[in-house]
């Protein structure tokens, strides 16, 4: 009934068949909490290319032995349909997976915060810099060098506050209309007034971006979780999620919008 992940390319079509169009009949989109059949179905076949494939490793925590902290990652597909009228599904994963934002198979960042010499990198280097000064004067005399101590900490919170708001600004998102807007603008129009740390990262944002950067028309959305589950939240591996409300919301709201 489906094609099973393609290394090659980010959309995978469905093997036509009459229950695959008839399941796709007058099908238009929204964030159902309970996912469409096709949705199951696209991942189900992402499932099972998480459980077999060879091409990088990160630690779910599924498997005894494995290098590196455990910890699962929230995937998400949607099911398209091309501007030629076929049907597939892409694929996503939230954040970073195995310390990377690109990995075959899977649509690529809004904005590629891994770009080495890039402003991130360098101001990362530069916090990481301030950081090591405070902790040697903490260690040879910390009331000695209080003022000196207070004024890096100073630093280094302005740096971390402009480095974060440098990063908000590079991302923006398009909606089915060609519309595009910038997440500072999306977030001004809420409650907090500011973007989430991390927003614009998660797996919906990303494959609504890359289906309307490619003409496609997004049909279906599931989100899954796999592997264990961090402390702060209670997720479940292989259990099925809306997207998140405090990052994606004012964001879909925007990319959804007619």
């Amino acid at each position: 009934m489906y094609s099973h992940v393609d290394e090659d390319t980010l959309f995978c079509p469905f093997v036509e068949s009459e229950e695959v169009n008839a399941l796709a009949q007058g099908l238009t989109f929204s964030l159902e909490k309970t996912p469409h059949p096709l949705a199951l179905i696209a991942a189900t076949s992402l499932q099972q290319h998480l459980r077999y494939q060879q091409n990088w490793q990160h630690n779910f925590g599924l498997t005894a032995g494995e290098e590196g902290p455990a910890i699962g990652k929230m995937f998400g597909v949607l099911v398209v349909r091309t501007k030629e009228g076929e049907l597939g599904y892409l694929s996503a994963f939230s954040g970073k997976l195995a310390g990377g934002n690109h990995h075959a198979g899977f649509v690529p960042p809004v904005f590629d915060t891994l770009v080495p010499g890039d402003f991130l990198n360098v101001g990362l280097i530069e916090v990481t810099a301030i950081n090591k000064e405070i902790s040697f004067l903490e260690s040879v005399g910390a009331a000695e060098n209080a003022a000196q101590i207070h004024l890096l900490k100073t630093t280094r919170k302005e740096r971390s506050v402009g480095l974060q708001q440098k990063i908000f600004e590079q991302y923006h998102f398009l909606n089915a209309a060609g519309e595009s807007k910038s997440l500072i603008a999306i977030f001004e129009e809420t409650p907090a007034g500011k973007p989430a740390a991390g927003a614009g990262e998660c797996a919906a944002p990303k494959l609504l971006q890359y289906a309307f950067l490619q003409g496609m028309e997004p049909l279906a959305l599931a989100e899954f979780w796999w592997g264990l589950s961090p402390k702060s939240v209670n997720w479940k591996h292989g259990h099925f999620y809306p997207p998140c409300r405090e990052k994606c919301a004012p964001i879909l709201a925007h990319m959804l919008a007619s």
